[in-house]
């Protein structure tokens, strides 16, 4: 059978691969993107608590995992990253459920991206996201999203780099008129700076969820291994630098503002727009309001270039139909692509307390199965070659689990406060991820069908044939 175009292309190697800097802002999109949607921590933390969670999270939450991916990406730059790795450590099982928990959590996380960019655009004309209206343009940043996902993977991660320095440049002008309005406290609009006690009533314990999601999401650039170049030498290298290079652009921008002396009382989702205005005027502030905008549109687009590669990966096994393994001959799996974007489109309208909510927990019990991998191919697969391994014995990796664990754990007990559709969120979203498990021996017998006619397909030797 005559190869398609996009096998054609794939086979030659003319698709153009991610390298080092697109991955590396692609990565930095994928989990954070920029200081925004920070606010709620400030609100909630007071700036001392938000400094403190910022510095201190990363070491027991994003450090730990940053260096579990590290090792198995590049001992198995599989495409489906993720699935993959537990699919080969511990059976298609557990591999499924591992793609079921991340593709739930997608149709939650992704609600989150398009109803912040009607947040942040509200600031500078809120005639255009009253009522309806601000719906129609959620769903335009699905579509304008999947159309550039369309282009291809490298079309995604060229394009990020360039909407990153956009997007982080107004901060660096809202940084440094902090620092002058801190040096001029005693004259300025506050008289002083910020106070780092958390504001009289506020809930610490949204601001810990909202800090945890915002420095979550590391594994999901791993599941394009395919069509990064060199990805056994990029991935641990983008994934520690990424790790250092949020953390940075999280505590910065707050420290600043706190010197400057703005209360924490002023900050809820959108209140970088109203520091710009008092840091910068109304040109800063509507700079902030756009490069929000990008910001959160950069997140959603990278994020869709990732997840579309799980039903791919999915139906190539055959837990999915055979339509979803069709590609552009630019590599882009255009049938998923379309599909996830459907289905993230009709998740919009959660509150964004509840969207994190539900997302933490479902993010957590994959990354558990993660950790798991990562055990397991230690032991079962002590030869394999890994580029890159985290240092010491294979106890380490057990040690560097149990903090993620811990955390995932307090995001399953914050959960029950949350209410979903008149169900507590830490029961939504059990049932969501329990629903894999029958999920999975649904698709056992077309997965079966599929094996088979496979295996049939093979072009049996020629016995005459020495």
């Amino acid at each position: 059978m005559p190869l398609t175009k996009s096998e054609a292309a794939r086979s030659s190697g003319s698709v153009k691969k991610l390298r080092l800097i697109p991955l590396l802002a692609a990565t930095y999109f994928m989990v954070s993107g920029g200081p925004y949607d920070l606010e709620d921590i400030i609100g909630f933390g007071g700036y001392g608590h938000a400094l403190w969670l910022l510095l201190l999270l990363p070491f027991f939450w994003s450090f730990p995992t940053a260096l579990m991916l590290g090792e198995l990406a590049a001992a198995v730059p599989a495409e489906g990253g993720f699935y993959a790795w537990v699919r080969r450590a511990m059976g298609p099982f557990w591999g499924f459920q591992e793609a079921w928990l991340s593709l739930s959590a997608s149709v939650f996380d992704m609600a989150i991206y398009p109803t912040t960019f009607v947040l942040y655009l509200e600031h500078l004309a809120p005639s255009l996201t009253r009522g309806h209206r601000g719906l129609f343009l959620e769903l335009a940043v699905v579509a304008v999203a999947v159309l550039w996902n369309l282009r291809g993977a490298a079309a995604v991660g060229e394009g990020s780099v360039r909407l990153w320095l956009v997007a982080i440049s107004p901060f660096l002008i809202l940084i440094g008129s902090a620092v002058y309005a801190g040096l001029h406290a005693s004259t300025g609009q506050f008289g002083g700076h910020a106070s780092l006690a958390a504001p009289h009533g506020k809930a610490f314990s949204t601001a810990i969820l909202v800090a945890m999601w915002n420095y979550m999401g590391w594994d999901n650039a791993t599941t394009i291994a395919n069509e990064v170049e060199n990805p056994q030498r990029n991935y641990p290298r983008v994934i520690l630098l990424a790790a250092v290079m949020v953390m940075l652009t999280y505590i910065v921008p707050i420290a600043a503002v706190a010197w400057a002396g703005i209360p924490a009382e002023r900050f809820s989702t959108g209140a970088w727009v109203d520091a710009g205005n008092i840091l910068g005027g109304t040109l800063l502030a509507g700079a902030i309001v756009v490069a929000g905008s990008l910001d959160d549109f950069g997140t959603f687009s990278n994020l869709t270039l990732s997840y579309t590669r799980l039903p791919h990966a999915l139906a190539e096994d055959g837990f999915l139909p055979a339509v979803f393994t069709k590609r552009l001959a630019n590599g882009a799996p255009w049938v998923s692509v379309i599909a996830c974007g459907i289905c993230w489109a009709l998740a919009l309208g959660f509150s964004f307390e509840r969207l994190i909510t539900i997302d933490l927990v479902l993010y957590g019990l994959s990354m558990i199965l993660e950790f798991a991998a990562l055990i397991l191919l230690r032991r079962n697969e002590p030869s394999l070659p890994r580029p890159f391994r985290i240092p010491g014995p294979n106890w380490v990796p057990i040690l560097l689990g149990l903090s993620p664990a811990a955390l995932t754990a307090y995001a399953l007990y914050a959960a029950h406060t949350e209410i979903v559709m008149g169900i507590p969120a830490l029961t939504f979203s059990l049932l969501i991820a329990a629903a894999g498990l029958p999920l999975y021996f649904v698709t056992k017998p077309a997965r079966k069908r599929r094996v088979a006619a496979s295996l049939g397909n093979e072009i049996p030797p020629n016995p005459e044939q020495k």
